[in-house]
């Protein structure tokens, strides 16, 4: 039988995930996500039928980009990758998760503003600040991994109602979770 680990930024955003499912909150960014993402699946004893899910807000970062999605690649997208390529290592700067056709860009940059917004439109379709960070600590356990993301602003000023709309994604998740997870 398949066990799930739910695994969220904020309590704000894992507030209604159903009380049958074990929820990691890791806090915001991709160092807290990747550390207390590898925390959490090293004190488990994992096996083949754990997945961890993430679940989260995210912004769009293209118009029409509303509601609930599940990405199928992940970017991370403030790491200069061209660079650490020229140095002959690879940055592991997207990592695929689904078919999905949705791409997540992940990074510690809270984007509010239209000149970052296009430049990642270009490569991606929603922002956050955790995606990335949390499949890649799960790799390292070889641990299959979900992105659940909900549009929550569209990664401009509205970004600042982030607080007064959290609740709302929060929702959606955990109707998304009831309705999909065995």
């Amino acid at each position: 039988m398949t066990s799930y680990l739910i695994v969220a930024a904020t309590a704000a955003e894992a507030s209604h995930v159903p009380a049958s499912l074990p929820v990691v909150v890791t806090g915001i960014g991709k160092t807290a996500a990747a550390a207390v993402t590898t925390r959490a699946l090293a004190g488990r004893r994992t096996s083949d039928d754990l997945v961890v899910v993430n679940i989260g807000t995210a912004g769009a970062l293209r118009e029409g980009m509303t509601g609930l999605h599940e990405p199928g690649l992940v970017c991370n997208h403030d790491i200069n990758a061209d660079a650490i390529r020229a140095l002959g290592y690879d940055p592991e700067d997207e990592l695929r998760v689904s078919e999905g056709e949705v791409v997540l860009a992940t990074g510690d940059v809270f984007v509010t503003d239209p000149l970052t917004r296009a430049r990642l439109a270009g490569r991606a379709h929603l922002v956050d600040m955790e995606g990335y960070a949390v499949v890649w600590a799960a790799r390292q356990f070889e641990v299959p991994v979900r992105l659940v993301k909900h549009v929550s602003d569209n990664a401009d000023e509205s970004a600042f109602d982030w607080p007064a709309m959290v609740d709302l994604s929060a929702r959606a998740l955990g109707e998304w979770l009831r309705s999909t997870l065995p």
